[in-house]
């Protein structure tokens, strides 16, 4: 199956391009005509982070035209390990700065277009208008079900990536490419009941229980690995040749060198593209995803302290006059890396099956903390359904302590 190409041709290319390009000029389904459509596309990579530096270094080293990056955070010694588009010298800078310096030193001749800010309701639809395709290399799922959802609104292609510790995903969704190939004259095929993300998650898991890579890790090259796939994917919709991933889910694994590819149907009772939709415009994603489940945020309301409180507790249980059991939640390989002194370990699953309750004394107050406070606040309130009315957790973690009061230790 293959589908119209995305976009028209530019008119020429120059010597330079022809050049730069030979390698794919002299593949019979690129050749002249597929560089010019690259040459031509506006294609918007979401994020300069793991899966946003290989596909924006490929896609500019293939030759789309115009590249726009959607990024707001700064480059982080932490992200060095696998978002390759950037380097040491790079460090606190804008990662859509360093990623478009990147790209010029790949190809002087892709236009690259910054949208240094975060994305919300109030500015992705006016940013995804200016853009042929959209490539999602974002991280967390409250920005991917407003991704979905824009691209739906402006039935744009949605060149989906997702990444966890060593397995990946990659998709597209199209819910709208039939109306796109009715268009187009001399369409030879089509796409039926193509989906959208929210065929394939209807919902989003329930807050605290998928981690996000910062919280769980990622394997470096993986991102190279999915990202690849995104380029391969947005390569084959702007010059309309192969079998796009529309209706298709590819899962990698990368421990087991295995890649599986799954039929993914449209949902007739999909809220966004199915027979009767509820979601008709954009919502509250934060609201709709959550940072962390009702429970959590309750049981944190009033029983948060900072770490400048902590490090006053631990002095004043070192001198006797407070007593109280810090309890770190994290898995022992983060354990490894730092620690407020005085801790002890008991992970988040052991307060989920309920084996860390009998660790814990019943004659002094608990004290929790995490790397930044999320899964604290989970563990926290399985302690106060258990009766530990006076148990508290530590907002912003080891991440906070590092920050503010043990400049000393590594972070992560």
């Amino acid at each position: 199956m293959s589908l119209p190409p995305l976009v028209a041709p530019a008119d020429t290319l120059t010597n330079d391009e022809v050049r730069r390009y030979s390698r794919h000029l002299i593949i019979p389904d690129v050749g002249m005509d597929g560089q010019k459509r690259l040459k031509n596309a506006k294609v918007l990579v979401i994020g300069a982070g793991g899966l946003g530096s290989p596909a924006l270094l490929y896609l500019a080293a293939a030759g789309v035209g115009t590249l726009g990056i959607a990024e707001f955070d700064e480059v982080d010694e932490s992200n060095l390990q696998r978002q390759i588009i950037h380097g040491q010298s790079d460090i606190g800078k804008s990662k859509a700065l360093s990623a478009k310096e990147s790209i010029a030193e790949a190809n002087p001749l892709v236009n690259v277009v910054l949208h240094d800010e975060r994305l919300d309701n109030d500015n992705v639809l006016g940013i995804f208008e200016q853009y042929d395709l959209i490539v999602d290399g974002t991280d967390n799922f409250a920005t991917r079900y407003m991704v979905n959802d824009a691209a739906y609104f402006l039935k744009k292609p949605y060149v989906w990536g997702s990444i966890y510790r060593f397995d990946g995903q990659a998709s597209v969704f199209w819910p709208t490419v039939d109306e796109f190939a009715a268009d187009l004259e001399g369409a030879t095929s089509t796409v039926s009941e193509a989906p959208c993300y929210r065929c394939l998650y209807p919902e989003p898991p329930p807050p605290g229980m998928v981690p996000s890579c910062a919280e769980g890790g990622v394997l470096g090259v993986l991102c190279a690995s999915i990202g690849s796939i995104q380029v391969n994917e947005a390569i084959k919709l702007l010059t309309g040749i192969g079998d796009p991933l529309v209706g298709k889910l590819m899962i990698y694994d990368a421990l087991e060198m295995e890649y599986r590819k799954l039929k993914v149907r449209k949902d007739p009772n999909c809220a966004l593209c199915g027979e009767n939709p509820t979601v008709t415009g954009l919502i509250d994603y934060d609201a709709f995803c959550g940072a962390i489940s009702e429970e959590a945020a309750d049981a944190a309301a009033g029983s948060t302290i900072s770490v400048g409180q902590l490090e006053q507790w631990l002095k004043e249980r070192d001198t006797g006059e407070r007593d109280f059991v810090l309890v770190d939640v994290r898995e022992p390989n983060e354990f490894d890396i730092n620690r407020i002194p005085g801790s002890v370990l008991i992970p988040k699953g052991e307060f989920l099956n309920g084996n860390a309750l009998s660790q814990l004394p019943a004659d002094k107050p608990v004290v929790l903390h995490c790397k930044s406070g999320v899964r604290s606040a989970e563990a926290l309130a399985v302690l106060k359904g258990a009766g530990f009315s006076d148990a508290v957790h530590v907002g912003g973690g080891v991440v906070a302590w590092v920050n503010q009061i043990d400049p000393s230790q590594p972070s992560y």
